[in-house]
């Protein structure tokens, strides 16, 4: 994920100032702009909820379509001016963010040529992606990224633990498919595999129960089991967690460079001090 502070200013002068504003928050200005990105984006989350109840849609839908509009005509502006004042443009455009914010404004542009604007409103939420960059909280995902990680390396472990999850539930779901006898909510394998697996999870949303003791005893079996069953991925990754944090050493907090020596002070990528 390409971070914000690589991103390179055009030489202009007022494009250097413009991006100061719109890519920092160490001015008024850019402070000033990155609280009206965020009252935005909360009054465009608003909306987009209040547009799927039917009785304020209903009463104030003109009202959401002109705030949509408005919202939407600030987001167009804001995306365009981020591209202009960068000399990296592409990959601005084509970064994690970059994608975002163009997904924040596609939706009221399809919805000129296509009527059918519900579909639209979870990309619409997207926008609600942004307040990382409002607050900053990027340079803070060190420790997301160090999960990923974690979680990619220990996959193979992962995939085979829900291999045997899987054909754990279908046999149990089996047994109680004949243990039942074609109860309610075991007419068949696959509805006994669906209570299989919620009660496995430790769901449980109790809209289908055995009622045979034996099918009790088996829910009690499966019940505990699937406590110690949720702790093997965990184990899994905190184990890997663990191996990789003893390999990586020294970490930029703010740009997550692991490449640092043992007597960096500094890191060689941004320059943030590290410990």
């Amino acid at each position: 994920m390409e971070r914000e502070h690589n991103f390179i200013p055009e030489r202009t002068k007022w494009k250097r100032q413009l991006y100061r504003i719109i890519f920092k928050s160490d001015t008024k200005l850019g402070k000033l702009f990155d609280i009206l990105l965020l009252l935005l984006i909360l009054i465009s989350t608003f909306i987009v909820m209040m547009e799927s109840v039917q009785i304020f849609d209903a009463k104030l839908h003109n009202l959401f379509v002109i705030l949509e509009i408005i919202i939407t005509a600030f987001f167009t502006i804001e995306y365009t001016l981020r591209i202009i004042t960068l000399r990296n443009k592409k990959e601005y455009i084509f970064s994690f963010f970059g994608i975002i914010d163009f997904l924040a404004i596609l939706p009221f542009y399809l919805s000129l040529f296509i009527p059918i604007t519900k579909y639209f409103l979870i990309i619409r939420m997207l926008r609600m992606l942004r307040i990382f960059r409002i607050l900053n909280l990027m340079d803070f995902m060190n420790d997301g990224y160090f999960i990923v990680r974690a979680l990619k390396n220990s996959s193979r472990k992962i995939y085979i633990f829900l291999l045997f999850l899987m054909i754990f539930s279908v046999i149990i779901g089996s047994m109680m498919f004949m243990v039942e006898g074609h109860r309610e909510g075991f007419e068949s394998i696959p509805q006994s595999v669906y209570w299989a697996v919620v009660t496995v999870t430790t769901v449980g949303y109790g809209d289908v129960s055995p009622g045979t003791p034996l099918g009790k005893f088996l829910s009690v079996l499966l019940m505990l089991a699937g406590y110690s069953i949720i702790a093997v991925p965990t184990g899994i990754v905190t184990a890997e967690m663990r191996n990789k944090r003893q390999e990586i050493g020294k970490m930029c907090d703010r740009c997550g460079n692991g490449d640092i020596d043992d007597d960096s002070r500094f890191c060689k990528i941004c320059g943030e001090k590290v410990v």
